[in-house]
This record gives C-alpha cells, structure tokens and sequence, in this order.
C-alpha cells in the first residue's frame, strides 16, 4: 500500500519506517531536518520535510503522496528523563499530539484515505485491579501531568474514532525502550542510575508494560491489514518497578537503586514520579496478540540480571 508516515524520524518512526519498506509499502515519511531526509531516502523512503502544525502544507502533502494509510507518529519529547525537561516539553509535545494531529486527520479525510493509524500511550490506565485492557479509562484523576498526558490521549482517540470516513486503529503502545530511547544503554535512564538519581519509592509496586521499538513497528505494519479498533501494544512482562529496576541496573553495570520513602520522592522529584513508582498499572495484550499475531519479545535485561525479578501480572 501507500503508506503516508508522520513523525518517521522519532524513537519509534525510525523502525516503522524501516519496517514498513521492508514489508514492501511504498512509504512517504515526513522531517523537519536534512539530516532526517537523508536518512529516510537512505531507507527508501520518499522524504517530505514538513511542519505538521502547518494546516495547509500538511494537506498540500498528503494530497501529493495520495496514500492509502496515514500513521500518525507525531510526538516532541526531550532526550533526557528529567522533571524539569518533561514539563518544558510538555507544551510542544501537547500541541503538536493535538494541533498536528487534527490537521494530519482532517487532510486524511479530505483525500480519501482508507485507514489512520495513531500513537496513543498503553501506560496510563485508571489505576484498578489487574491488568489494564482497552475499556480501562485513563488515569485523568492522576497527579497534573499524568492527569494533562490522559487527557491528550483521550482527546487523539475520541477524533480517531469518532471520524466517519475513516478506518481508525489506535495503538497504545506501552513505554518504550530500545535504540532512541530513554531506556537503552546510551539512554537518560542508564546516566541517572549511575549517578543514583533514580531510586525504588517506598515498596516500588507501580506495575510497567514496556515494548521495544521494533516490537511496536512490527505491530504498527500489522494493523494496517487489521481490524479497526483500539490494541494494548506492550509485552509479555508487565513487572514491578522493584523487580525490573534492580535487573535493568544489573544488565547496564550501574549501581543498583536504593530506595526512598514517598514523602521524600514527592518533594525531591514532584506527584508523577511517585505516580509512575507505585502506582501505575500494566496492560495486557491479549487483543493484539489475538488479532495482530503480535509477539513481543523478552525483556532482555531480565535474562542479563545477576538476580532475575519476580514477574507482577497480577
């Protein structure tokens, strides 16, 4: 197919692009740089810089390329895990999630396109017993900027579905790790561990959902010939920041964590770190695995660890 891939230079637009001109697609990926156009025609992508905030480029592009799928992968993230990075970010993230969002859906549509495939975020489900499927609400009761970052998604998937030309595949993709990420050797996670600037809070229960990279690409190209409808695009492993936090300083050669009390981690790193620590729930992915074929692998720093966790699915 004609595939029309927003965001293709990200964390997860880099793979997807990959993926999606391996498996055959004749794919067009947006950038905003030089630098991401040569490396897109270097994949055998056609390139198109572009500023998705700008409404009547977007639909210039869009019309160009005539795609039969657009994937919305936009996102503006800082490179490194820190507070005061993520709440500056926040802002340009939001806009361009919401304003460079609808002006990719409503050119979509004005063109004709079959299917819209959008980022949603698999790790920011109403806190609750078990895992977390995809009728589980957003946390929107959570801490400010897990409440703001729910309240975005909620606002991506109602447009997505409630568009009436469009097929619409939402992928809650769970947190990512792998090349580009913050979680990856030469990711943000790795330098705060070993400057002991990320600690276990109180009996460190939050229950994660991570998936690599490539895993959601994998998963990504196989919803365009899927059913419509929102998937849970995380691995098999959802894990207790206790057990997973210990295994990943283990797998890297960092000091393994110590621990901090909630009061102490509220004042020294704010409500969302404490959230994210103890409280934050997994997801299951028994839909995409069932309906996308999706098999994730494992956790790899699982099997590196000198002492291996305890699994949390429960």
């Amino acid at each position: 197919m004609k595939v029309f891939l927003a965001g293709s230079t990200g964390a997860i637009g880099r793979p997807l692009a990959a993926a999606l001109a391996a498996s055959g697609h004749q794919v067009t990926g947006t950038t905003r740089s030089e630098r991401g156009r040569v490396f897109l025609t270097g994949l055998g992508v056609t390139p198109v810089i572009l500023d998705a905030l700008n409404a009547e480029a977007v639909q210039a592009a869009i019309k160009r390329a005539s795609p039969d799928v657009v994937i919305d992968q936009l996102t503006a993230l800082p490179t490194r895990y820190r507070r005061d990075e993520l709440l500056i970010a926040f802002e340009p993230n939001r806009r361009l999630r919401i304003e460079g969002g609808a002006n990719l859906l409503k050119a979509a549509e004005a063109a004709g396109v079959q299917r819209y495939i959008v980022q949603s975020g698999g790790f920011l489900a109403a806190p609750g017993v078990g895992l977390a499927d995809e009728s589980t609400p957003f946390a929107v009761d959570g801490p400010p900027g897990v409440a703001a970052n729910a309240r975005m998604y909620e606002e991506i998937e109602r447009r997505a579905t409630q568009s009436a030309s469009l097929d619409a595949v939402i992928l809650r993709y769970g947190i990512f790790y792998g090349p580009g990420t913050w979680f990856n050797r030469d990711g943000d996670i790795v330098d705060q561990l070993r400057s002991r600037m990320f600690p276990i809070v109180g009996a460190g229960e939050g229950v994660w959902s991570f998936i690599h990279v490539e895993d959601a690409a994998s998963a990504t190209v196989a919803s365009i010939n899927g059913a419509p409808g929102v998937y849970n695009i995380a691995d098999d492993q959802p894990i207790a920041l206790r057990d997973w936090l210990p295994a990943f300083a283990d797998s890297v050669g960092a000091p393994r964590p110590g621990t901090i009390t909630e009061a102490d981690a509220l004042q020294a790193a704010g409500p969302e770190f404490v959230y994210y620590a103890m409280r934050l729930r997994g997801a299951s992915n028994a839909k995409a695995r069932g309906k996308l074929d999706f098999q994730p692998r494992r956790l790899p720093w699982l099997d590196a660890a000198r002492t291996a966790g305890t699994r949390s699915d429960e």
